[in-house]
Protein backbone atom coordinates (compact mmCIF):
# COMPACT_ATOMS: atom_id res chain seq x y z
CA UNK A 1 0.00 0.00 0.00
CA UNK A 2 1.41 3.99 -0.91
CA UNK A 3 2.08 5.98 1.56
CA UNK A 4 1.16 9.84 1.39
CA UNK A 5 4.61 10.79 1.32
CA UNK A 6 4.92 8.52 -2.34
CA UNK A 7 1.50 10.29 -3.18
CA UNK A 8 3.18 13.37 -2.21
CA UNK A 9 6.32 12.89 -4.35
CA UNK A 10 4.74 11.82 -7.21
CA UNK A 11 2.67 15.15 -7.62
CA UNK A 12 5.57 17.29 -6.75
CA UNK A 13 7.39 15.42 -9.65
CA UNK A 14 4.79 15.72 -12.31
CA UNK A 15 4.09 19.43 -11.37
CA UNK A 16 8.36 20.15 -12.14
CA UNK A 17 7.65 17.83 -15.54
CA UNK A 18 5.36 20.66 -16.20
CA UNK A 19 7.04 23.52 -15.27
CA UNK A 20 9.89 22.13 -17.42
CA UNK A 21 7.44 21.26 -20.46
CA UNK A 22 6.68 24.80 -22.00
CA UNK A 23 4.28 22.83 -24.08
CA UNK A 24 1.86 22.65 -20.83
CA UNK A 25 0.56 26.19 -19.90
CA UNK A 26 -1.94 25.69 -17.11
CA UNK A 27 -2.45 22.52 -14.54
CA UNK A 28 -4.91 21.64 -12.02
CA UNK A 29 -5.56 18.99 -9.07
CA UNK A 30 -8.83 17.37 -9.61
CA UNK A 31 -11.20 14.57 -7.24
CA UNK A 32 -10.89 14.43 -3.69
CA UNK A 33 -7.26 16.43 -3.12
CA UNK A 34 -8.39 19.47 -4.40
CA UNK A 35 -10.37 20.05 -2.06
CA UNK A 36 -9.08 19.05 1.03
CA UNK A 37 -6.53 16.73 2.32
CA UNK A 38 -8.53 13.59 1.11
CA UNK A 39 -7.20 10.60 3.19
CA UNK A 40 -4.35 7.49 2.64
CA UNK A 41 -6.57 6.00 0.13
CA UNK A 42 -6.99 8.49 -1.97
CA UNK A 43 -5.35 8.65 -5.50
CA UNK A 44 -3.81 10.95 -7.50
CA UNK A 45 -5.64 13.35 -9.94
CA UNK A 46 -4.05 15.95 -12.11
CA UNK A 47 -4.79 17.58 -15.17
CA UNK A 48 -3.33 19.94 -17.76
CA UNK A 49 -3.90 22.61 -20.28
CA UNK A 50 -1.53 22.06 -23.58
CA UNK A 51 -0.71 25.15 -25.61
CA UNK A 52 -2.56 25.66 -28.48
CA UNK A 53 -1.32 23.60 -31.98
CA UNK A 54 0.69 21.60 -29.75
CA UNK A 55 -1.26 17.83 -29.98
CA UNK A 56 -1.88 16.37 -26.87
CA UNK A 57 -1.40 12.89 -27.63
CA UNK A 58 2.64 13.89 -27.92
CA UNK A 59 2.78 15.46 -24.72
CA UNK A 60 0.65 12.71 -23.41
CA UNK A 61 3.15 10.30 -24.76
CA UNK A 62 6.06 11.66 -23.69
CA UNK A 63 4.80 11.82 -19.88
CA UNK A 64 3.35 8.30 -20.23
CA UNK A 65 7.59 7.44 -21.56
CA UNK A 66 8.81 9.08 -18.38
CA UNK A 67 6.07 7.84 -16.04
CA UNK A 68 7.08 4.26 -17.31
CA UNK A 69 10.79 4.23 -17.81
CA UNK A 70 11.39 6.80 -14.50
CA UNK A 71 8.93 5.69 -11.70
CA UNK A 72 7.61 2.23 -13.39
CA UNK A 73 4.44 2.57 -14.07
CA UNK A 74 1.89 0.56 -16.02
CA UNK A 75 -1.01 2.11 -17.95
CA UNK A 76 -4.24 1.15 -17.52
CA UNK A 77 -6.95 2.56 -19.91
CA UNK A 78 -7.05 5.87 -21.87
CA UNK A 79 -10.88 7.41 -22.12
CA UNK A 80 -11.50 10.23 -24.15
CA UNK A 81 -14.56 13.15 -22.67
CA UNK A 82 -15.42 15.72 -25.06
CA UNK A 83 -11.85 17.42 -25.44
CA UNK A 84 -10.28 15.70 -22.69
CA UNK A 85 -8.09 12.43 -23.00
CA UNK A 86 -7.27 10.86 -19.44
CA UNK A 87 -5.04 8.31 -19.14
CA UNK A 88 -4.65 5.59 -15.80
CA UNK A 89 -1.53 4.13 -14.77
CA UNK A 90 -0.70 2.00 -11.35
CA UNK A 91 2.17 2.58 -9.71
CA UNK A 92 4.54 0.50 -7.22
CA UNK A 93 2.60 -0.06 -4.66
CA UNK A 94 -0.48 0.30 -5.59
CA UNK A 95 -1.02 4.13 -6.36
CA UNK A 96 -2.80 5.16 -8.86
CA UNK A 97 -2.32 8.28 -10.87
CA UNK A 98 -5.41 9.78 -13.20
CA UNK A 99 -3.57 11.97 -15.76
CA UNK A 100 -5.42 14.14 -18.72
CA UNK A 101 -4.52 16.80 -20.71
CA UNK A 102 -6.88 19.51 -22.99
CA UNK A 103 -6.15 21.87 -25.29
CA UNK A 104 -6.03 25.22 -23.41
CA UNK A 105 -8.43 26.87 -25.33
CA UNK A 106 -10.66 24.17 -24.08
CA UNK A 107 -8.94 23.69 -20.41
CA UNK A 108 -11.59 24.84 -17.78
CA UNK A 109 -13.19 22.66 -14.96
CA UNK A 110 -15.46 19.35 -15.22
CA UNK A 111 -16.85 19.91 -11.86
CA UNK A 112 -16.83 21.39 -8.28
CA UNK A 113 -13.52 19.59 -7.19
CA UNK A 114 -10.94 21.48 -9.18
CA UNK A 115 -8.10 23.36 -7.69
CA UNK A 116 -5.79 25.59 -10.42
CA UNK A 117 -2.29 25.30 -9.23
CA UNK A 118 -1.08 27.65 -12.27
CA UNK A 119 -1.85 29.02 -15.83
CA UNK A 120 -5.34 30.47 -16.32
CA UNK A 121 -8.51 28.29 -17.45
CA UNK A 122 -10.96 29.22 -20.39
CA UNK A 123 -13.47 30.89 -19.52
CA UNK A 124 -15.98 31.29 -22.65
CA UNK A 125 -17.58 28.35 -22.34
CA UNK A 126 -19.54 25.83 -19.25
CA UNK A 127 -18.18 23.22 -17.37
CA UNK A 128 -16.87 20.22 -19.72
CA UNK A 129 -18.21 17.13 -18.58
CA UNK A 130 -16.39 14.62 -16.67
CA UNK A 131 -16.36 10.72 -17.35
CA UNK A 132 -18.51 8.99 -15.58
CA UNK A 133 -17.23 6.30 -13.29
CA UNK A 134 -18.06 3.04 -12.06
CA UNK A 135 -19.94 1.67 -15.63
CA UNK A 136 -20.63 -1.71 -14.51
CA UNK A 137 -20.77 -3.20 -18.22
CA UNK A 138 -18.38 -2.83 -20.77
CA UNK A 139 -19.09 -0.84 -24.16
CA UNK A 140 -18.29 -2.31 -27.07
CA UNK A 141 -16.26 -3.06 -29.03
CA UNK A 142 -14.73 -4.75 -25.93
CA UNK A 143 -10.70 -4.95 -26.36
CA UNK A 144 -8.87 -7.03 -23.29
CA UNK A 145 -6.72 -4.39 -22.47
CA UNK A 146 -9.73 -2.10 -21.43
CA UNK A 147 -11.25 -4.56 -19.95
CA UNK A 148 -8.49 -5.46 -17.64
CA UNK A 149 -7.46 -2.29 -16.64
CA UNK A 150 -10.90 -0.82 -15.29
CA UNK A 151 -11.09 -3.86 -13.46
CA UNK A 152 -7.81 -3.19 -11.82
CA UNK A 153 -8.92 0.68 -10.87
CA UNK A 154 -12.60 -0.94 -9.58
CA UNK A 155 -10.44 -3.32 -7.56
CA UNK A 156 -8.66 -0.52 -5.87
CA UNK A 157 -12.08 1.58 -5.64
CA UNK A 158 -13.46 -1.31 -4.02
CA UNK A 159 -10.53 -1.29 -1.56
CA UNK A 160 -10.93 2.06 -0.81
CA UNK A 161 -14.61 1.28 -0.01
CA UNK A 162 -13.78 -1.25 2.46
CA UNK A 163 -11.53 0.28 4.72
CA UNK A 164 -13.29 4.01 4.47
CA UNK A 165 -16.78 2.00 5.68
CA UNK A 166 -18.23 2.52 2.67
CA UNK A 167 -19.87 -0.84 2.39
CA UNK A 168 -22.50 -1.00 -0.04
CA UNK A 169 -20.07 0.76 -2.55
CA UNK A 170 -17.41 -1.49 -2.03
CA UNK A 171 -20.28 -4.17 -3.10
CA UNK A 172 -20.70 -2.46 -6.20
CA UNK A 173 -17.02 -2.26 -7.03
CA UNK A 174 -16.30 -5.70 -5.84
CA UNK A 175 -19.17 -7.03 -9.02
CA UNK A 176 -17.87 -4.80 -10.73
CA UNK A 177 -14.05 -6.92 -10.66
CA UNK A 178 -15.85 -9.62 -11.22
CA UNK A 179 -17.97 -8.91 -14.28
CA UNK A 180 -14.86 -7.47 -15.82
CA UNK A 181 -12.94 -10.62 -15.08
CA UNK A 182 -15.55 -12.58 -16.69
CA UNK A 183 -15.89 -10.40 -19.58
CA UNK A 184 -12.26 -11.88 -20.25
CA UNK A 185 -13.02 -15.23 -20.07
CA UNK A 186 -15.39 -14.40 -22.71
CA UNK A 187 -13.91 -11.93 -24.88
CA UNK A 188 -10.84 -14.54 -25.52
CA UNK A 189 -13.03 -18.00 -25.49
CA UNK A 190 -15.12 -16.44 -29.11
CA UNK A 191 -18.47 -15.27 -26.94
CA UNK A 192 -20.18 -11.93 -26.17
CA UNK A 193 -18.60 -10.33 -23.87
CA UNK A 194 -21.08 -6.87 -23.42
CA UNK A 195 -23.89 -7.11 -20.63
CA UNK A 196 -22.97 -10.56 -19.33
CA UNK A 197 -24.44 -12.01 -22.01
CA UNK A 198 -21.59 -14.57 -22.67
CA UNK A 199 -21.39 -15.69 -19.39
CA UNK A 200 -23.72 -18.81 -18.82
CA UNK A 201 -22.08 -19.87 -22.51
CA UNK A 202 -18.66 -20.47 -19.77
CA UNK A 203 -17.60 -23.89 -19.25
CA UNK A 204 -18.18 -25.24 -15.66
CA UNK A 205 -15.11 -25.52 -14.35
CA UNK A 206 -14.30 -21.52 -15.39
CA UNK A 207 -16.99 -20.76 -14.01
CA UNK A 208 -16.24 -22.69 -10.43
CA UNK A 209 -13.30 -20.48 -10.49
CA UNK A 210 -15.88 -17.47 -9.58
CA UNK A 211 -17.59 -19.35 -6.71
CA UNK A 212 -16.23 -17.09 -4.04
CA UNK A 213 -16.53 -13.96 -5.82
CA UNK A 214 -20.08 -13.14 -4.44
CA UNK A 215 -20.30 -10.99 -1.57
CA UNK A 216 -22.78 -12.90 0.77
CA UNK A 217 -22.52 -9.88 3.29
CA UNK A 218 -21.44 -6.33 3.45
CA UNK A 219 -19.17 -7.47 6.51
CA UNK A 220 -15.76 -6.30 5.80
CA UNK A 221 -14.38 -9.35 6.07
CA UNK A 222 -16.97 -10.48 3.37
CA UNK A 223 -16.15 -7.89 1.00
CA UNK A 224 -12.66 -8.59 1.26
CA UNK A 225 -12.89 -12.36 0.69
CA UNK A 226 -14.61 -11.84 -2.66
CA UNK A 227 -12.85 -9.16 -3.83
CA UNK A 228 -9.75 -11.31 -3.22
CA UNK A 229 -11.35 -13.88 -5.23
CA UNK A 230 -12.66 -11.31 -7.84
CA UNK A 231 -8.97 -10.14 -8.09
CA UNK A 232 -7.49 -13.74 -8.68
CA UNK A 233 -10.46 -14.38 -11.71
CA UNK A 234 -9.29 -11.17 -12.82
CA UNK A 235 -5.50 -11.46 -12.55
CA UNK A 236 -5.92 -15.14 -14.64
CA UNK A 237 -8.07 -14.01 -16.79
CA UNK A 238 -6.24 -11.46 -18.17
CA UNK A 239 -3.27 -13.60 -18.60
CA UNK A 240 -5.01 -16.03 -20.33
CA UNK A 241 -5.68 -13.28 -22.61
CA UNK A 242 -2.16 -12.20 -23.00
CA UNK A 243 -2.46 -8.53 -21.61
CA UNK A 244 0.35 -7.18 -21.38
CA UNK A 245 2.34 -6.23 -17.62
CA UNK A 246 -0.26 -9.00 -15.60
CA UNK A 247 2.52 -10.08 -13.56
CA UNK A 248 3.67 -6.53 -12.53
CA UNK A 249 0.31 -5.61 -11.65
CA UNK A 250 -0.58 -9.41 -9.71
CA UNK A 251 2.46 -7.78 -7.86
CA UNK A 252 0.99 -4.38 -7.21
CA UNK A 253 -1.91 -5.86 -5.85
CA UNK A 254 -0.84 -8.26 -4.00
CA UNK A 255 -2.46 -7.07 -0.85
CA UNK A 256 -6.33 -7.59 -2.32
CA UNK A 257 -5.61 -11.01 -3.15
Amino acid sequence: MFTVEQRDALRARMLQLADEDERVVAGAAVGSLAVGSGDRFSDLDLTFGIADRVPVADVLDAWTRTLTEELDAVQLVDLEAGPTTYRVFLLPDALQFDLSMTPAAEFRPAGPRFQLLFGETAADAPEISAPVAGRLFIPAPAVAGDIFGWGVIYALHARACIERGRVWQAEHYVGAVRDHALSLACLHRGLPAVQARGYDELQPEVLAGFDGTHVPSVEPGALRRALAASVLGLLHEGSEAAVPDVDVVGERLAELH
